[in-house]
């Protein structure tokens, strides 16, 4: 009778992070008979930015930039299905509009995790060690307080983090935040719903920030404020409340032509760019602009005057408080001129910065990263030199504008599991644009 070890599992792969980019990798991977694979995350179960699922909002992307669509448009975890599945469809062909509501896409999203075997909630990646051939990863298995309850261990040939983003403050305002309990709340945009009836008691309001998520919380204090009393004022340290560009040709840059060309450029070029072209990702959807302006008419008509004012050029250079209110020394940074700026709460819309891999720190040399120590995957989204781990979506400043958009996510998941199976499951368009971007001569 044979006493013999047995061997451990060692999966094809481990996906740390359940975002859109993560399950959206999943949801592809699934059918696949050739790819084993678990994807594992710390929360107790999808949530897409539920502080942002502000009534009436909709996605800045059509419906066709859902997780899996753009690599195999028959996949039954498509957007199409989920209205089908849930009798939407034909309601949402007669709105006749490419824009799902956010809580839409949040609740398509949490369908589809709801039908994958292969998540794991509760999940938390904390360490990843070479072992032999393999990865071996160390998870915390966590309670539903979030406290550990025990340790896991997972075996794998390929490792791909989906990490996502994490609400970034500006320093003036980040020590307040951390305060708010003991005084005039300070928040990022991220907990906005939680706190938004807090917010419309206080005496006034002042959102930071220029992009569509400033927008969208501005117009709703605004307008819920109305009979109130509650001052809402909008300061933005941008030239202008900008519009996202969305022409036809300006799309063309979230491709794989624009990505090669981004990927030649010196580091500190692609920097720059990445400051440079804002208003592709970060600006205000055109509709909604004029939405608030038309909410500003409507609120001055017959000469009253709006509780509101917008300032634009204009940083925040300083915070504290003072009492229960919140005092903000700005700047207008084409005069030079400064004011001081009075307001009972704040509500920050200053976007979010990638997190760190802390947990790949074990494998030293083996993840490649740039002069500045950020980690530089190659243009195939892999971090080390034998192609076994992979990032999605925190790459942009090595692959441009492609890595925050919704619509690249699937096809960059595509590269993956080429990378993974050895053949492309899903056919990878390596051109779609009609325009050249390099120097390289004719498309």
């Amino acid at each position: 009778m044979s006493t013999g070890t047995v061997k451990p599992h060692v999966h094809d792969l481990v996906g740390i992070g359940i975002g859109p980019f993560g399950l959206g990798l999943a949801a592809l991977a699934d059918p696949l008979d050739d790819v084993d694979a678990v994807f594992l995350d710390q929360a107790a179960g999808f949530s897409w930015h539920p502080g942002l699922l502000i009534e009436g909002t909709t996605l800045q992307v059509p419906f066709l930039a859902d997780l899996v669509t753009m690599a195999d448009p028959t996949s039954r975890y498509s957007f199409l299905n989920f209205l089908k599945a849930t009798g939407r469809l034909y309601p949402f062909y007669i709105r006749e509009s490419f824009y799902p509501l956010r809580a839409e896409y949040d609740a398509y999203c949490r369908w589809v995790a709801e039908q994958l075997d292969s998540l794991r909630w509760r999940r938390r990646a904390i360490e990843v060690v070479e072992e032999g051939e393999h990865l071996l990863v160390t998870i915390e298995v966590l309670g539903e307080d979030g406290r550990a309850r025990g340790v896991e261990h997972l075996r794998t040939r390929h490792l791909a983090l989906a990490l996502g983003t994490a609400p970034h403050l500006p320093g003036p305002l980040a020590a307040l935040a951390e305060q708010s309990a003991d005084g005039a709340p300070v928040l990022h945009s991220a907990g906005y719903l939680d706190r938004r009836e807090e917010l419309l008691a206080r005496d006034s309001v002042t959102v930071v920030g220029s992009g569509q998520s400033a927008a969208e919380v501005y117009r709703d204090l605004l307008e819920a404020s109305e009979g109130r009393g509650t001052r809402v004022d909008w300061v933005t340290r941008s030239p202008r409340f900008f519009p996202m560009e969305y022409t036809k040709l300006t799309l063309e840059m979230t491709s794989p032509e624009y990505t090669d060309l981004h990927r030649s450029l010196p580091g500190e070029v692609r920097d720059r760019l990445s400051r440079e072209q804002r208003q592709l990702h970060k600006g205000i959807s055109a509709p909604l602009i004029d939405e608030i302006h038309e909410l500003l008419y409507r609120l001055s008509a017959g000469g009253a005057e709006v509780p509101s004012t917008l300032r634009a050029g204009t940083a925040v250079t300083a915070a504290r408080r003072e009492g229960e209110q919140i005092v903000l020394d700005l700047e207008h940074e084409l005069t030079g001129t400064g004011r001081t700026h009075r307001t009972g709460a704040v509500v920050a819309a200053t976007g979010y910065a990638p997190r760190e891999p802390q947990l790949l720190d074990a494998l030293g040399e083996r993840v490649l990263r740039d002069e500045h120590g950020r980690p530089a995957p190659r243009r195939d989204y892999t971090l080390d030199a034998d192609g076994r781990l992979h990032v999605l979506g925190t790459e942009e400043h090595t692959h441009g504008v492609t890595a925050p958009d919704l619509g690249f996510g699937a096809w960059r998941a595509s590269v993956v599991l080429a990378a993974i199976t050895g053949r492309e499951p899903y056919p990878i368009e390596r051109r779609i644009a009609f325009q050249s971007f390099g120097p390289e001569g004719e498309r």
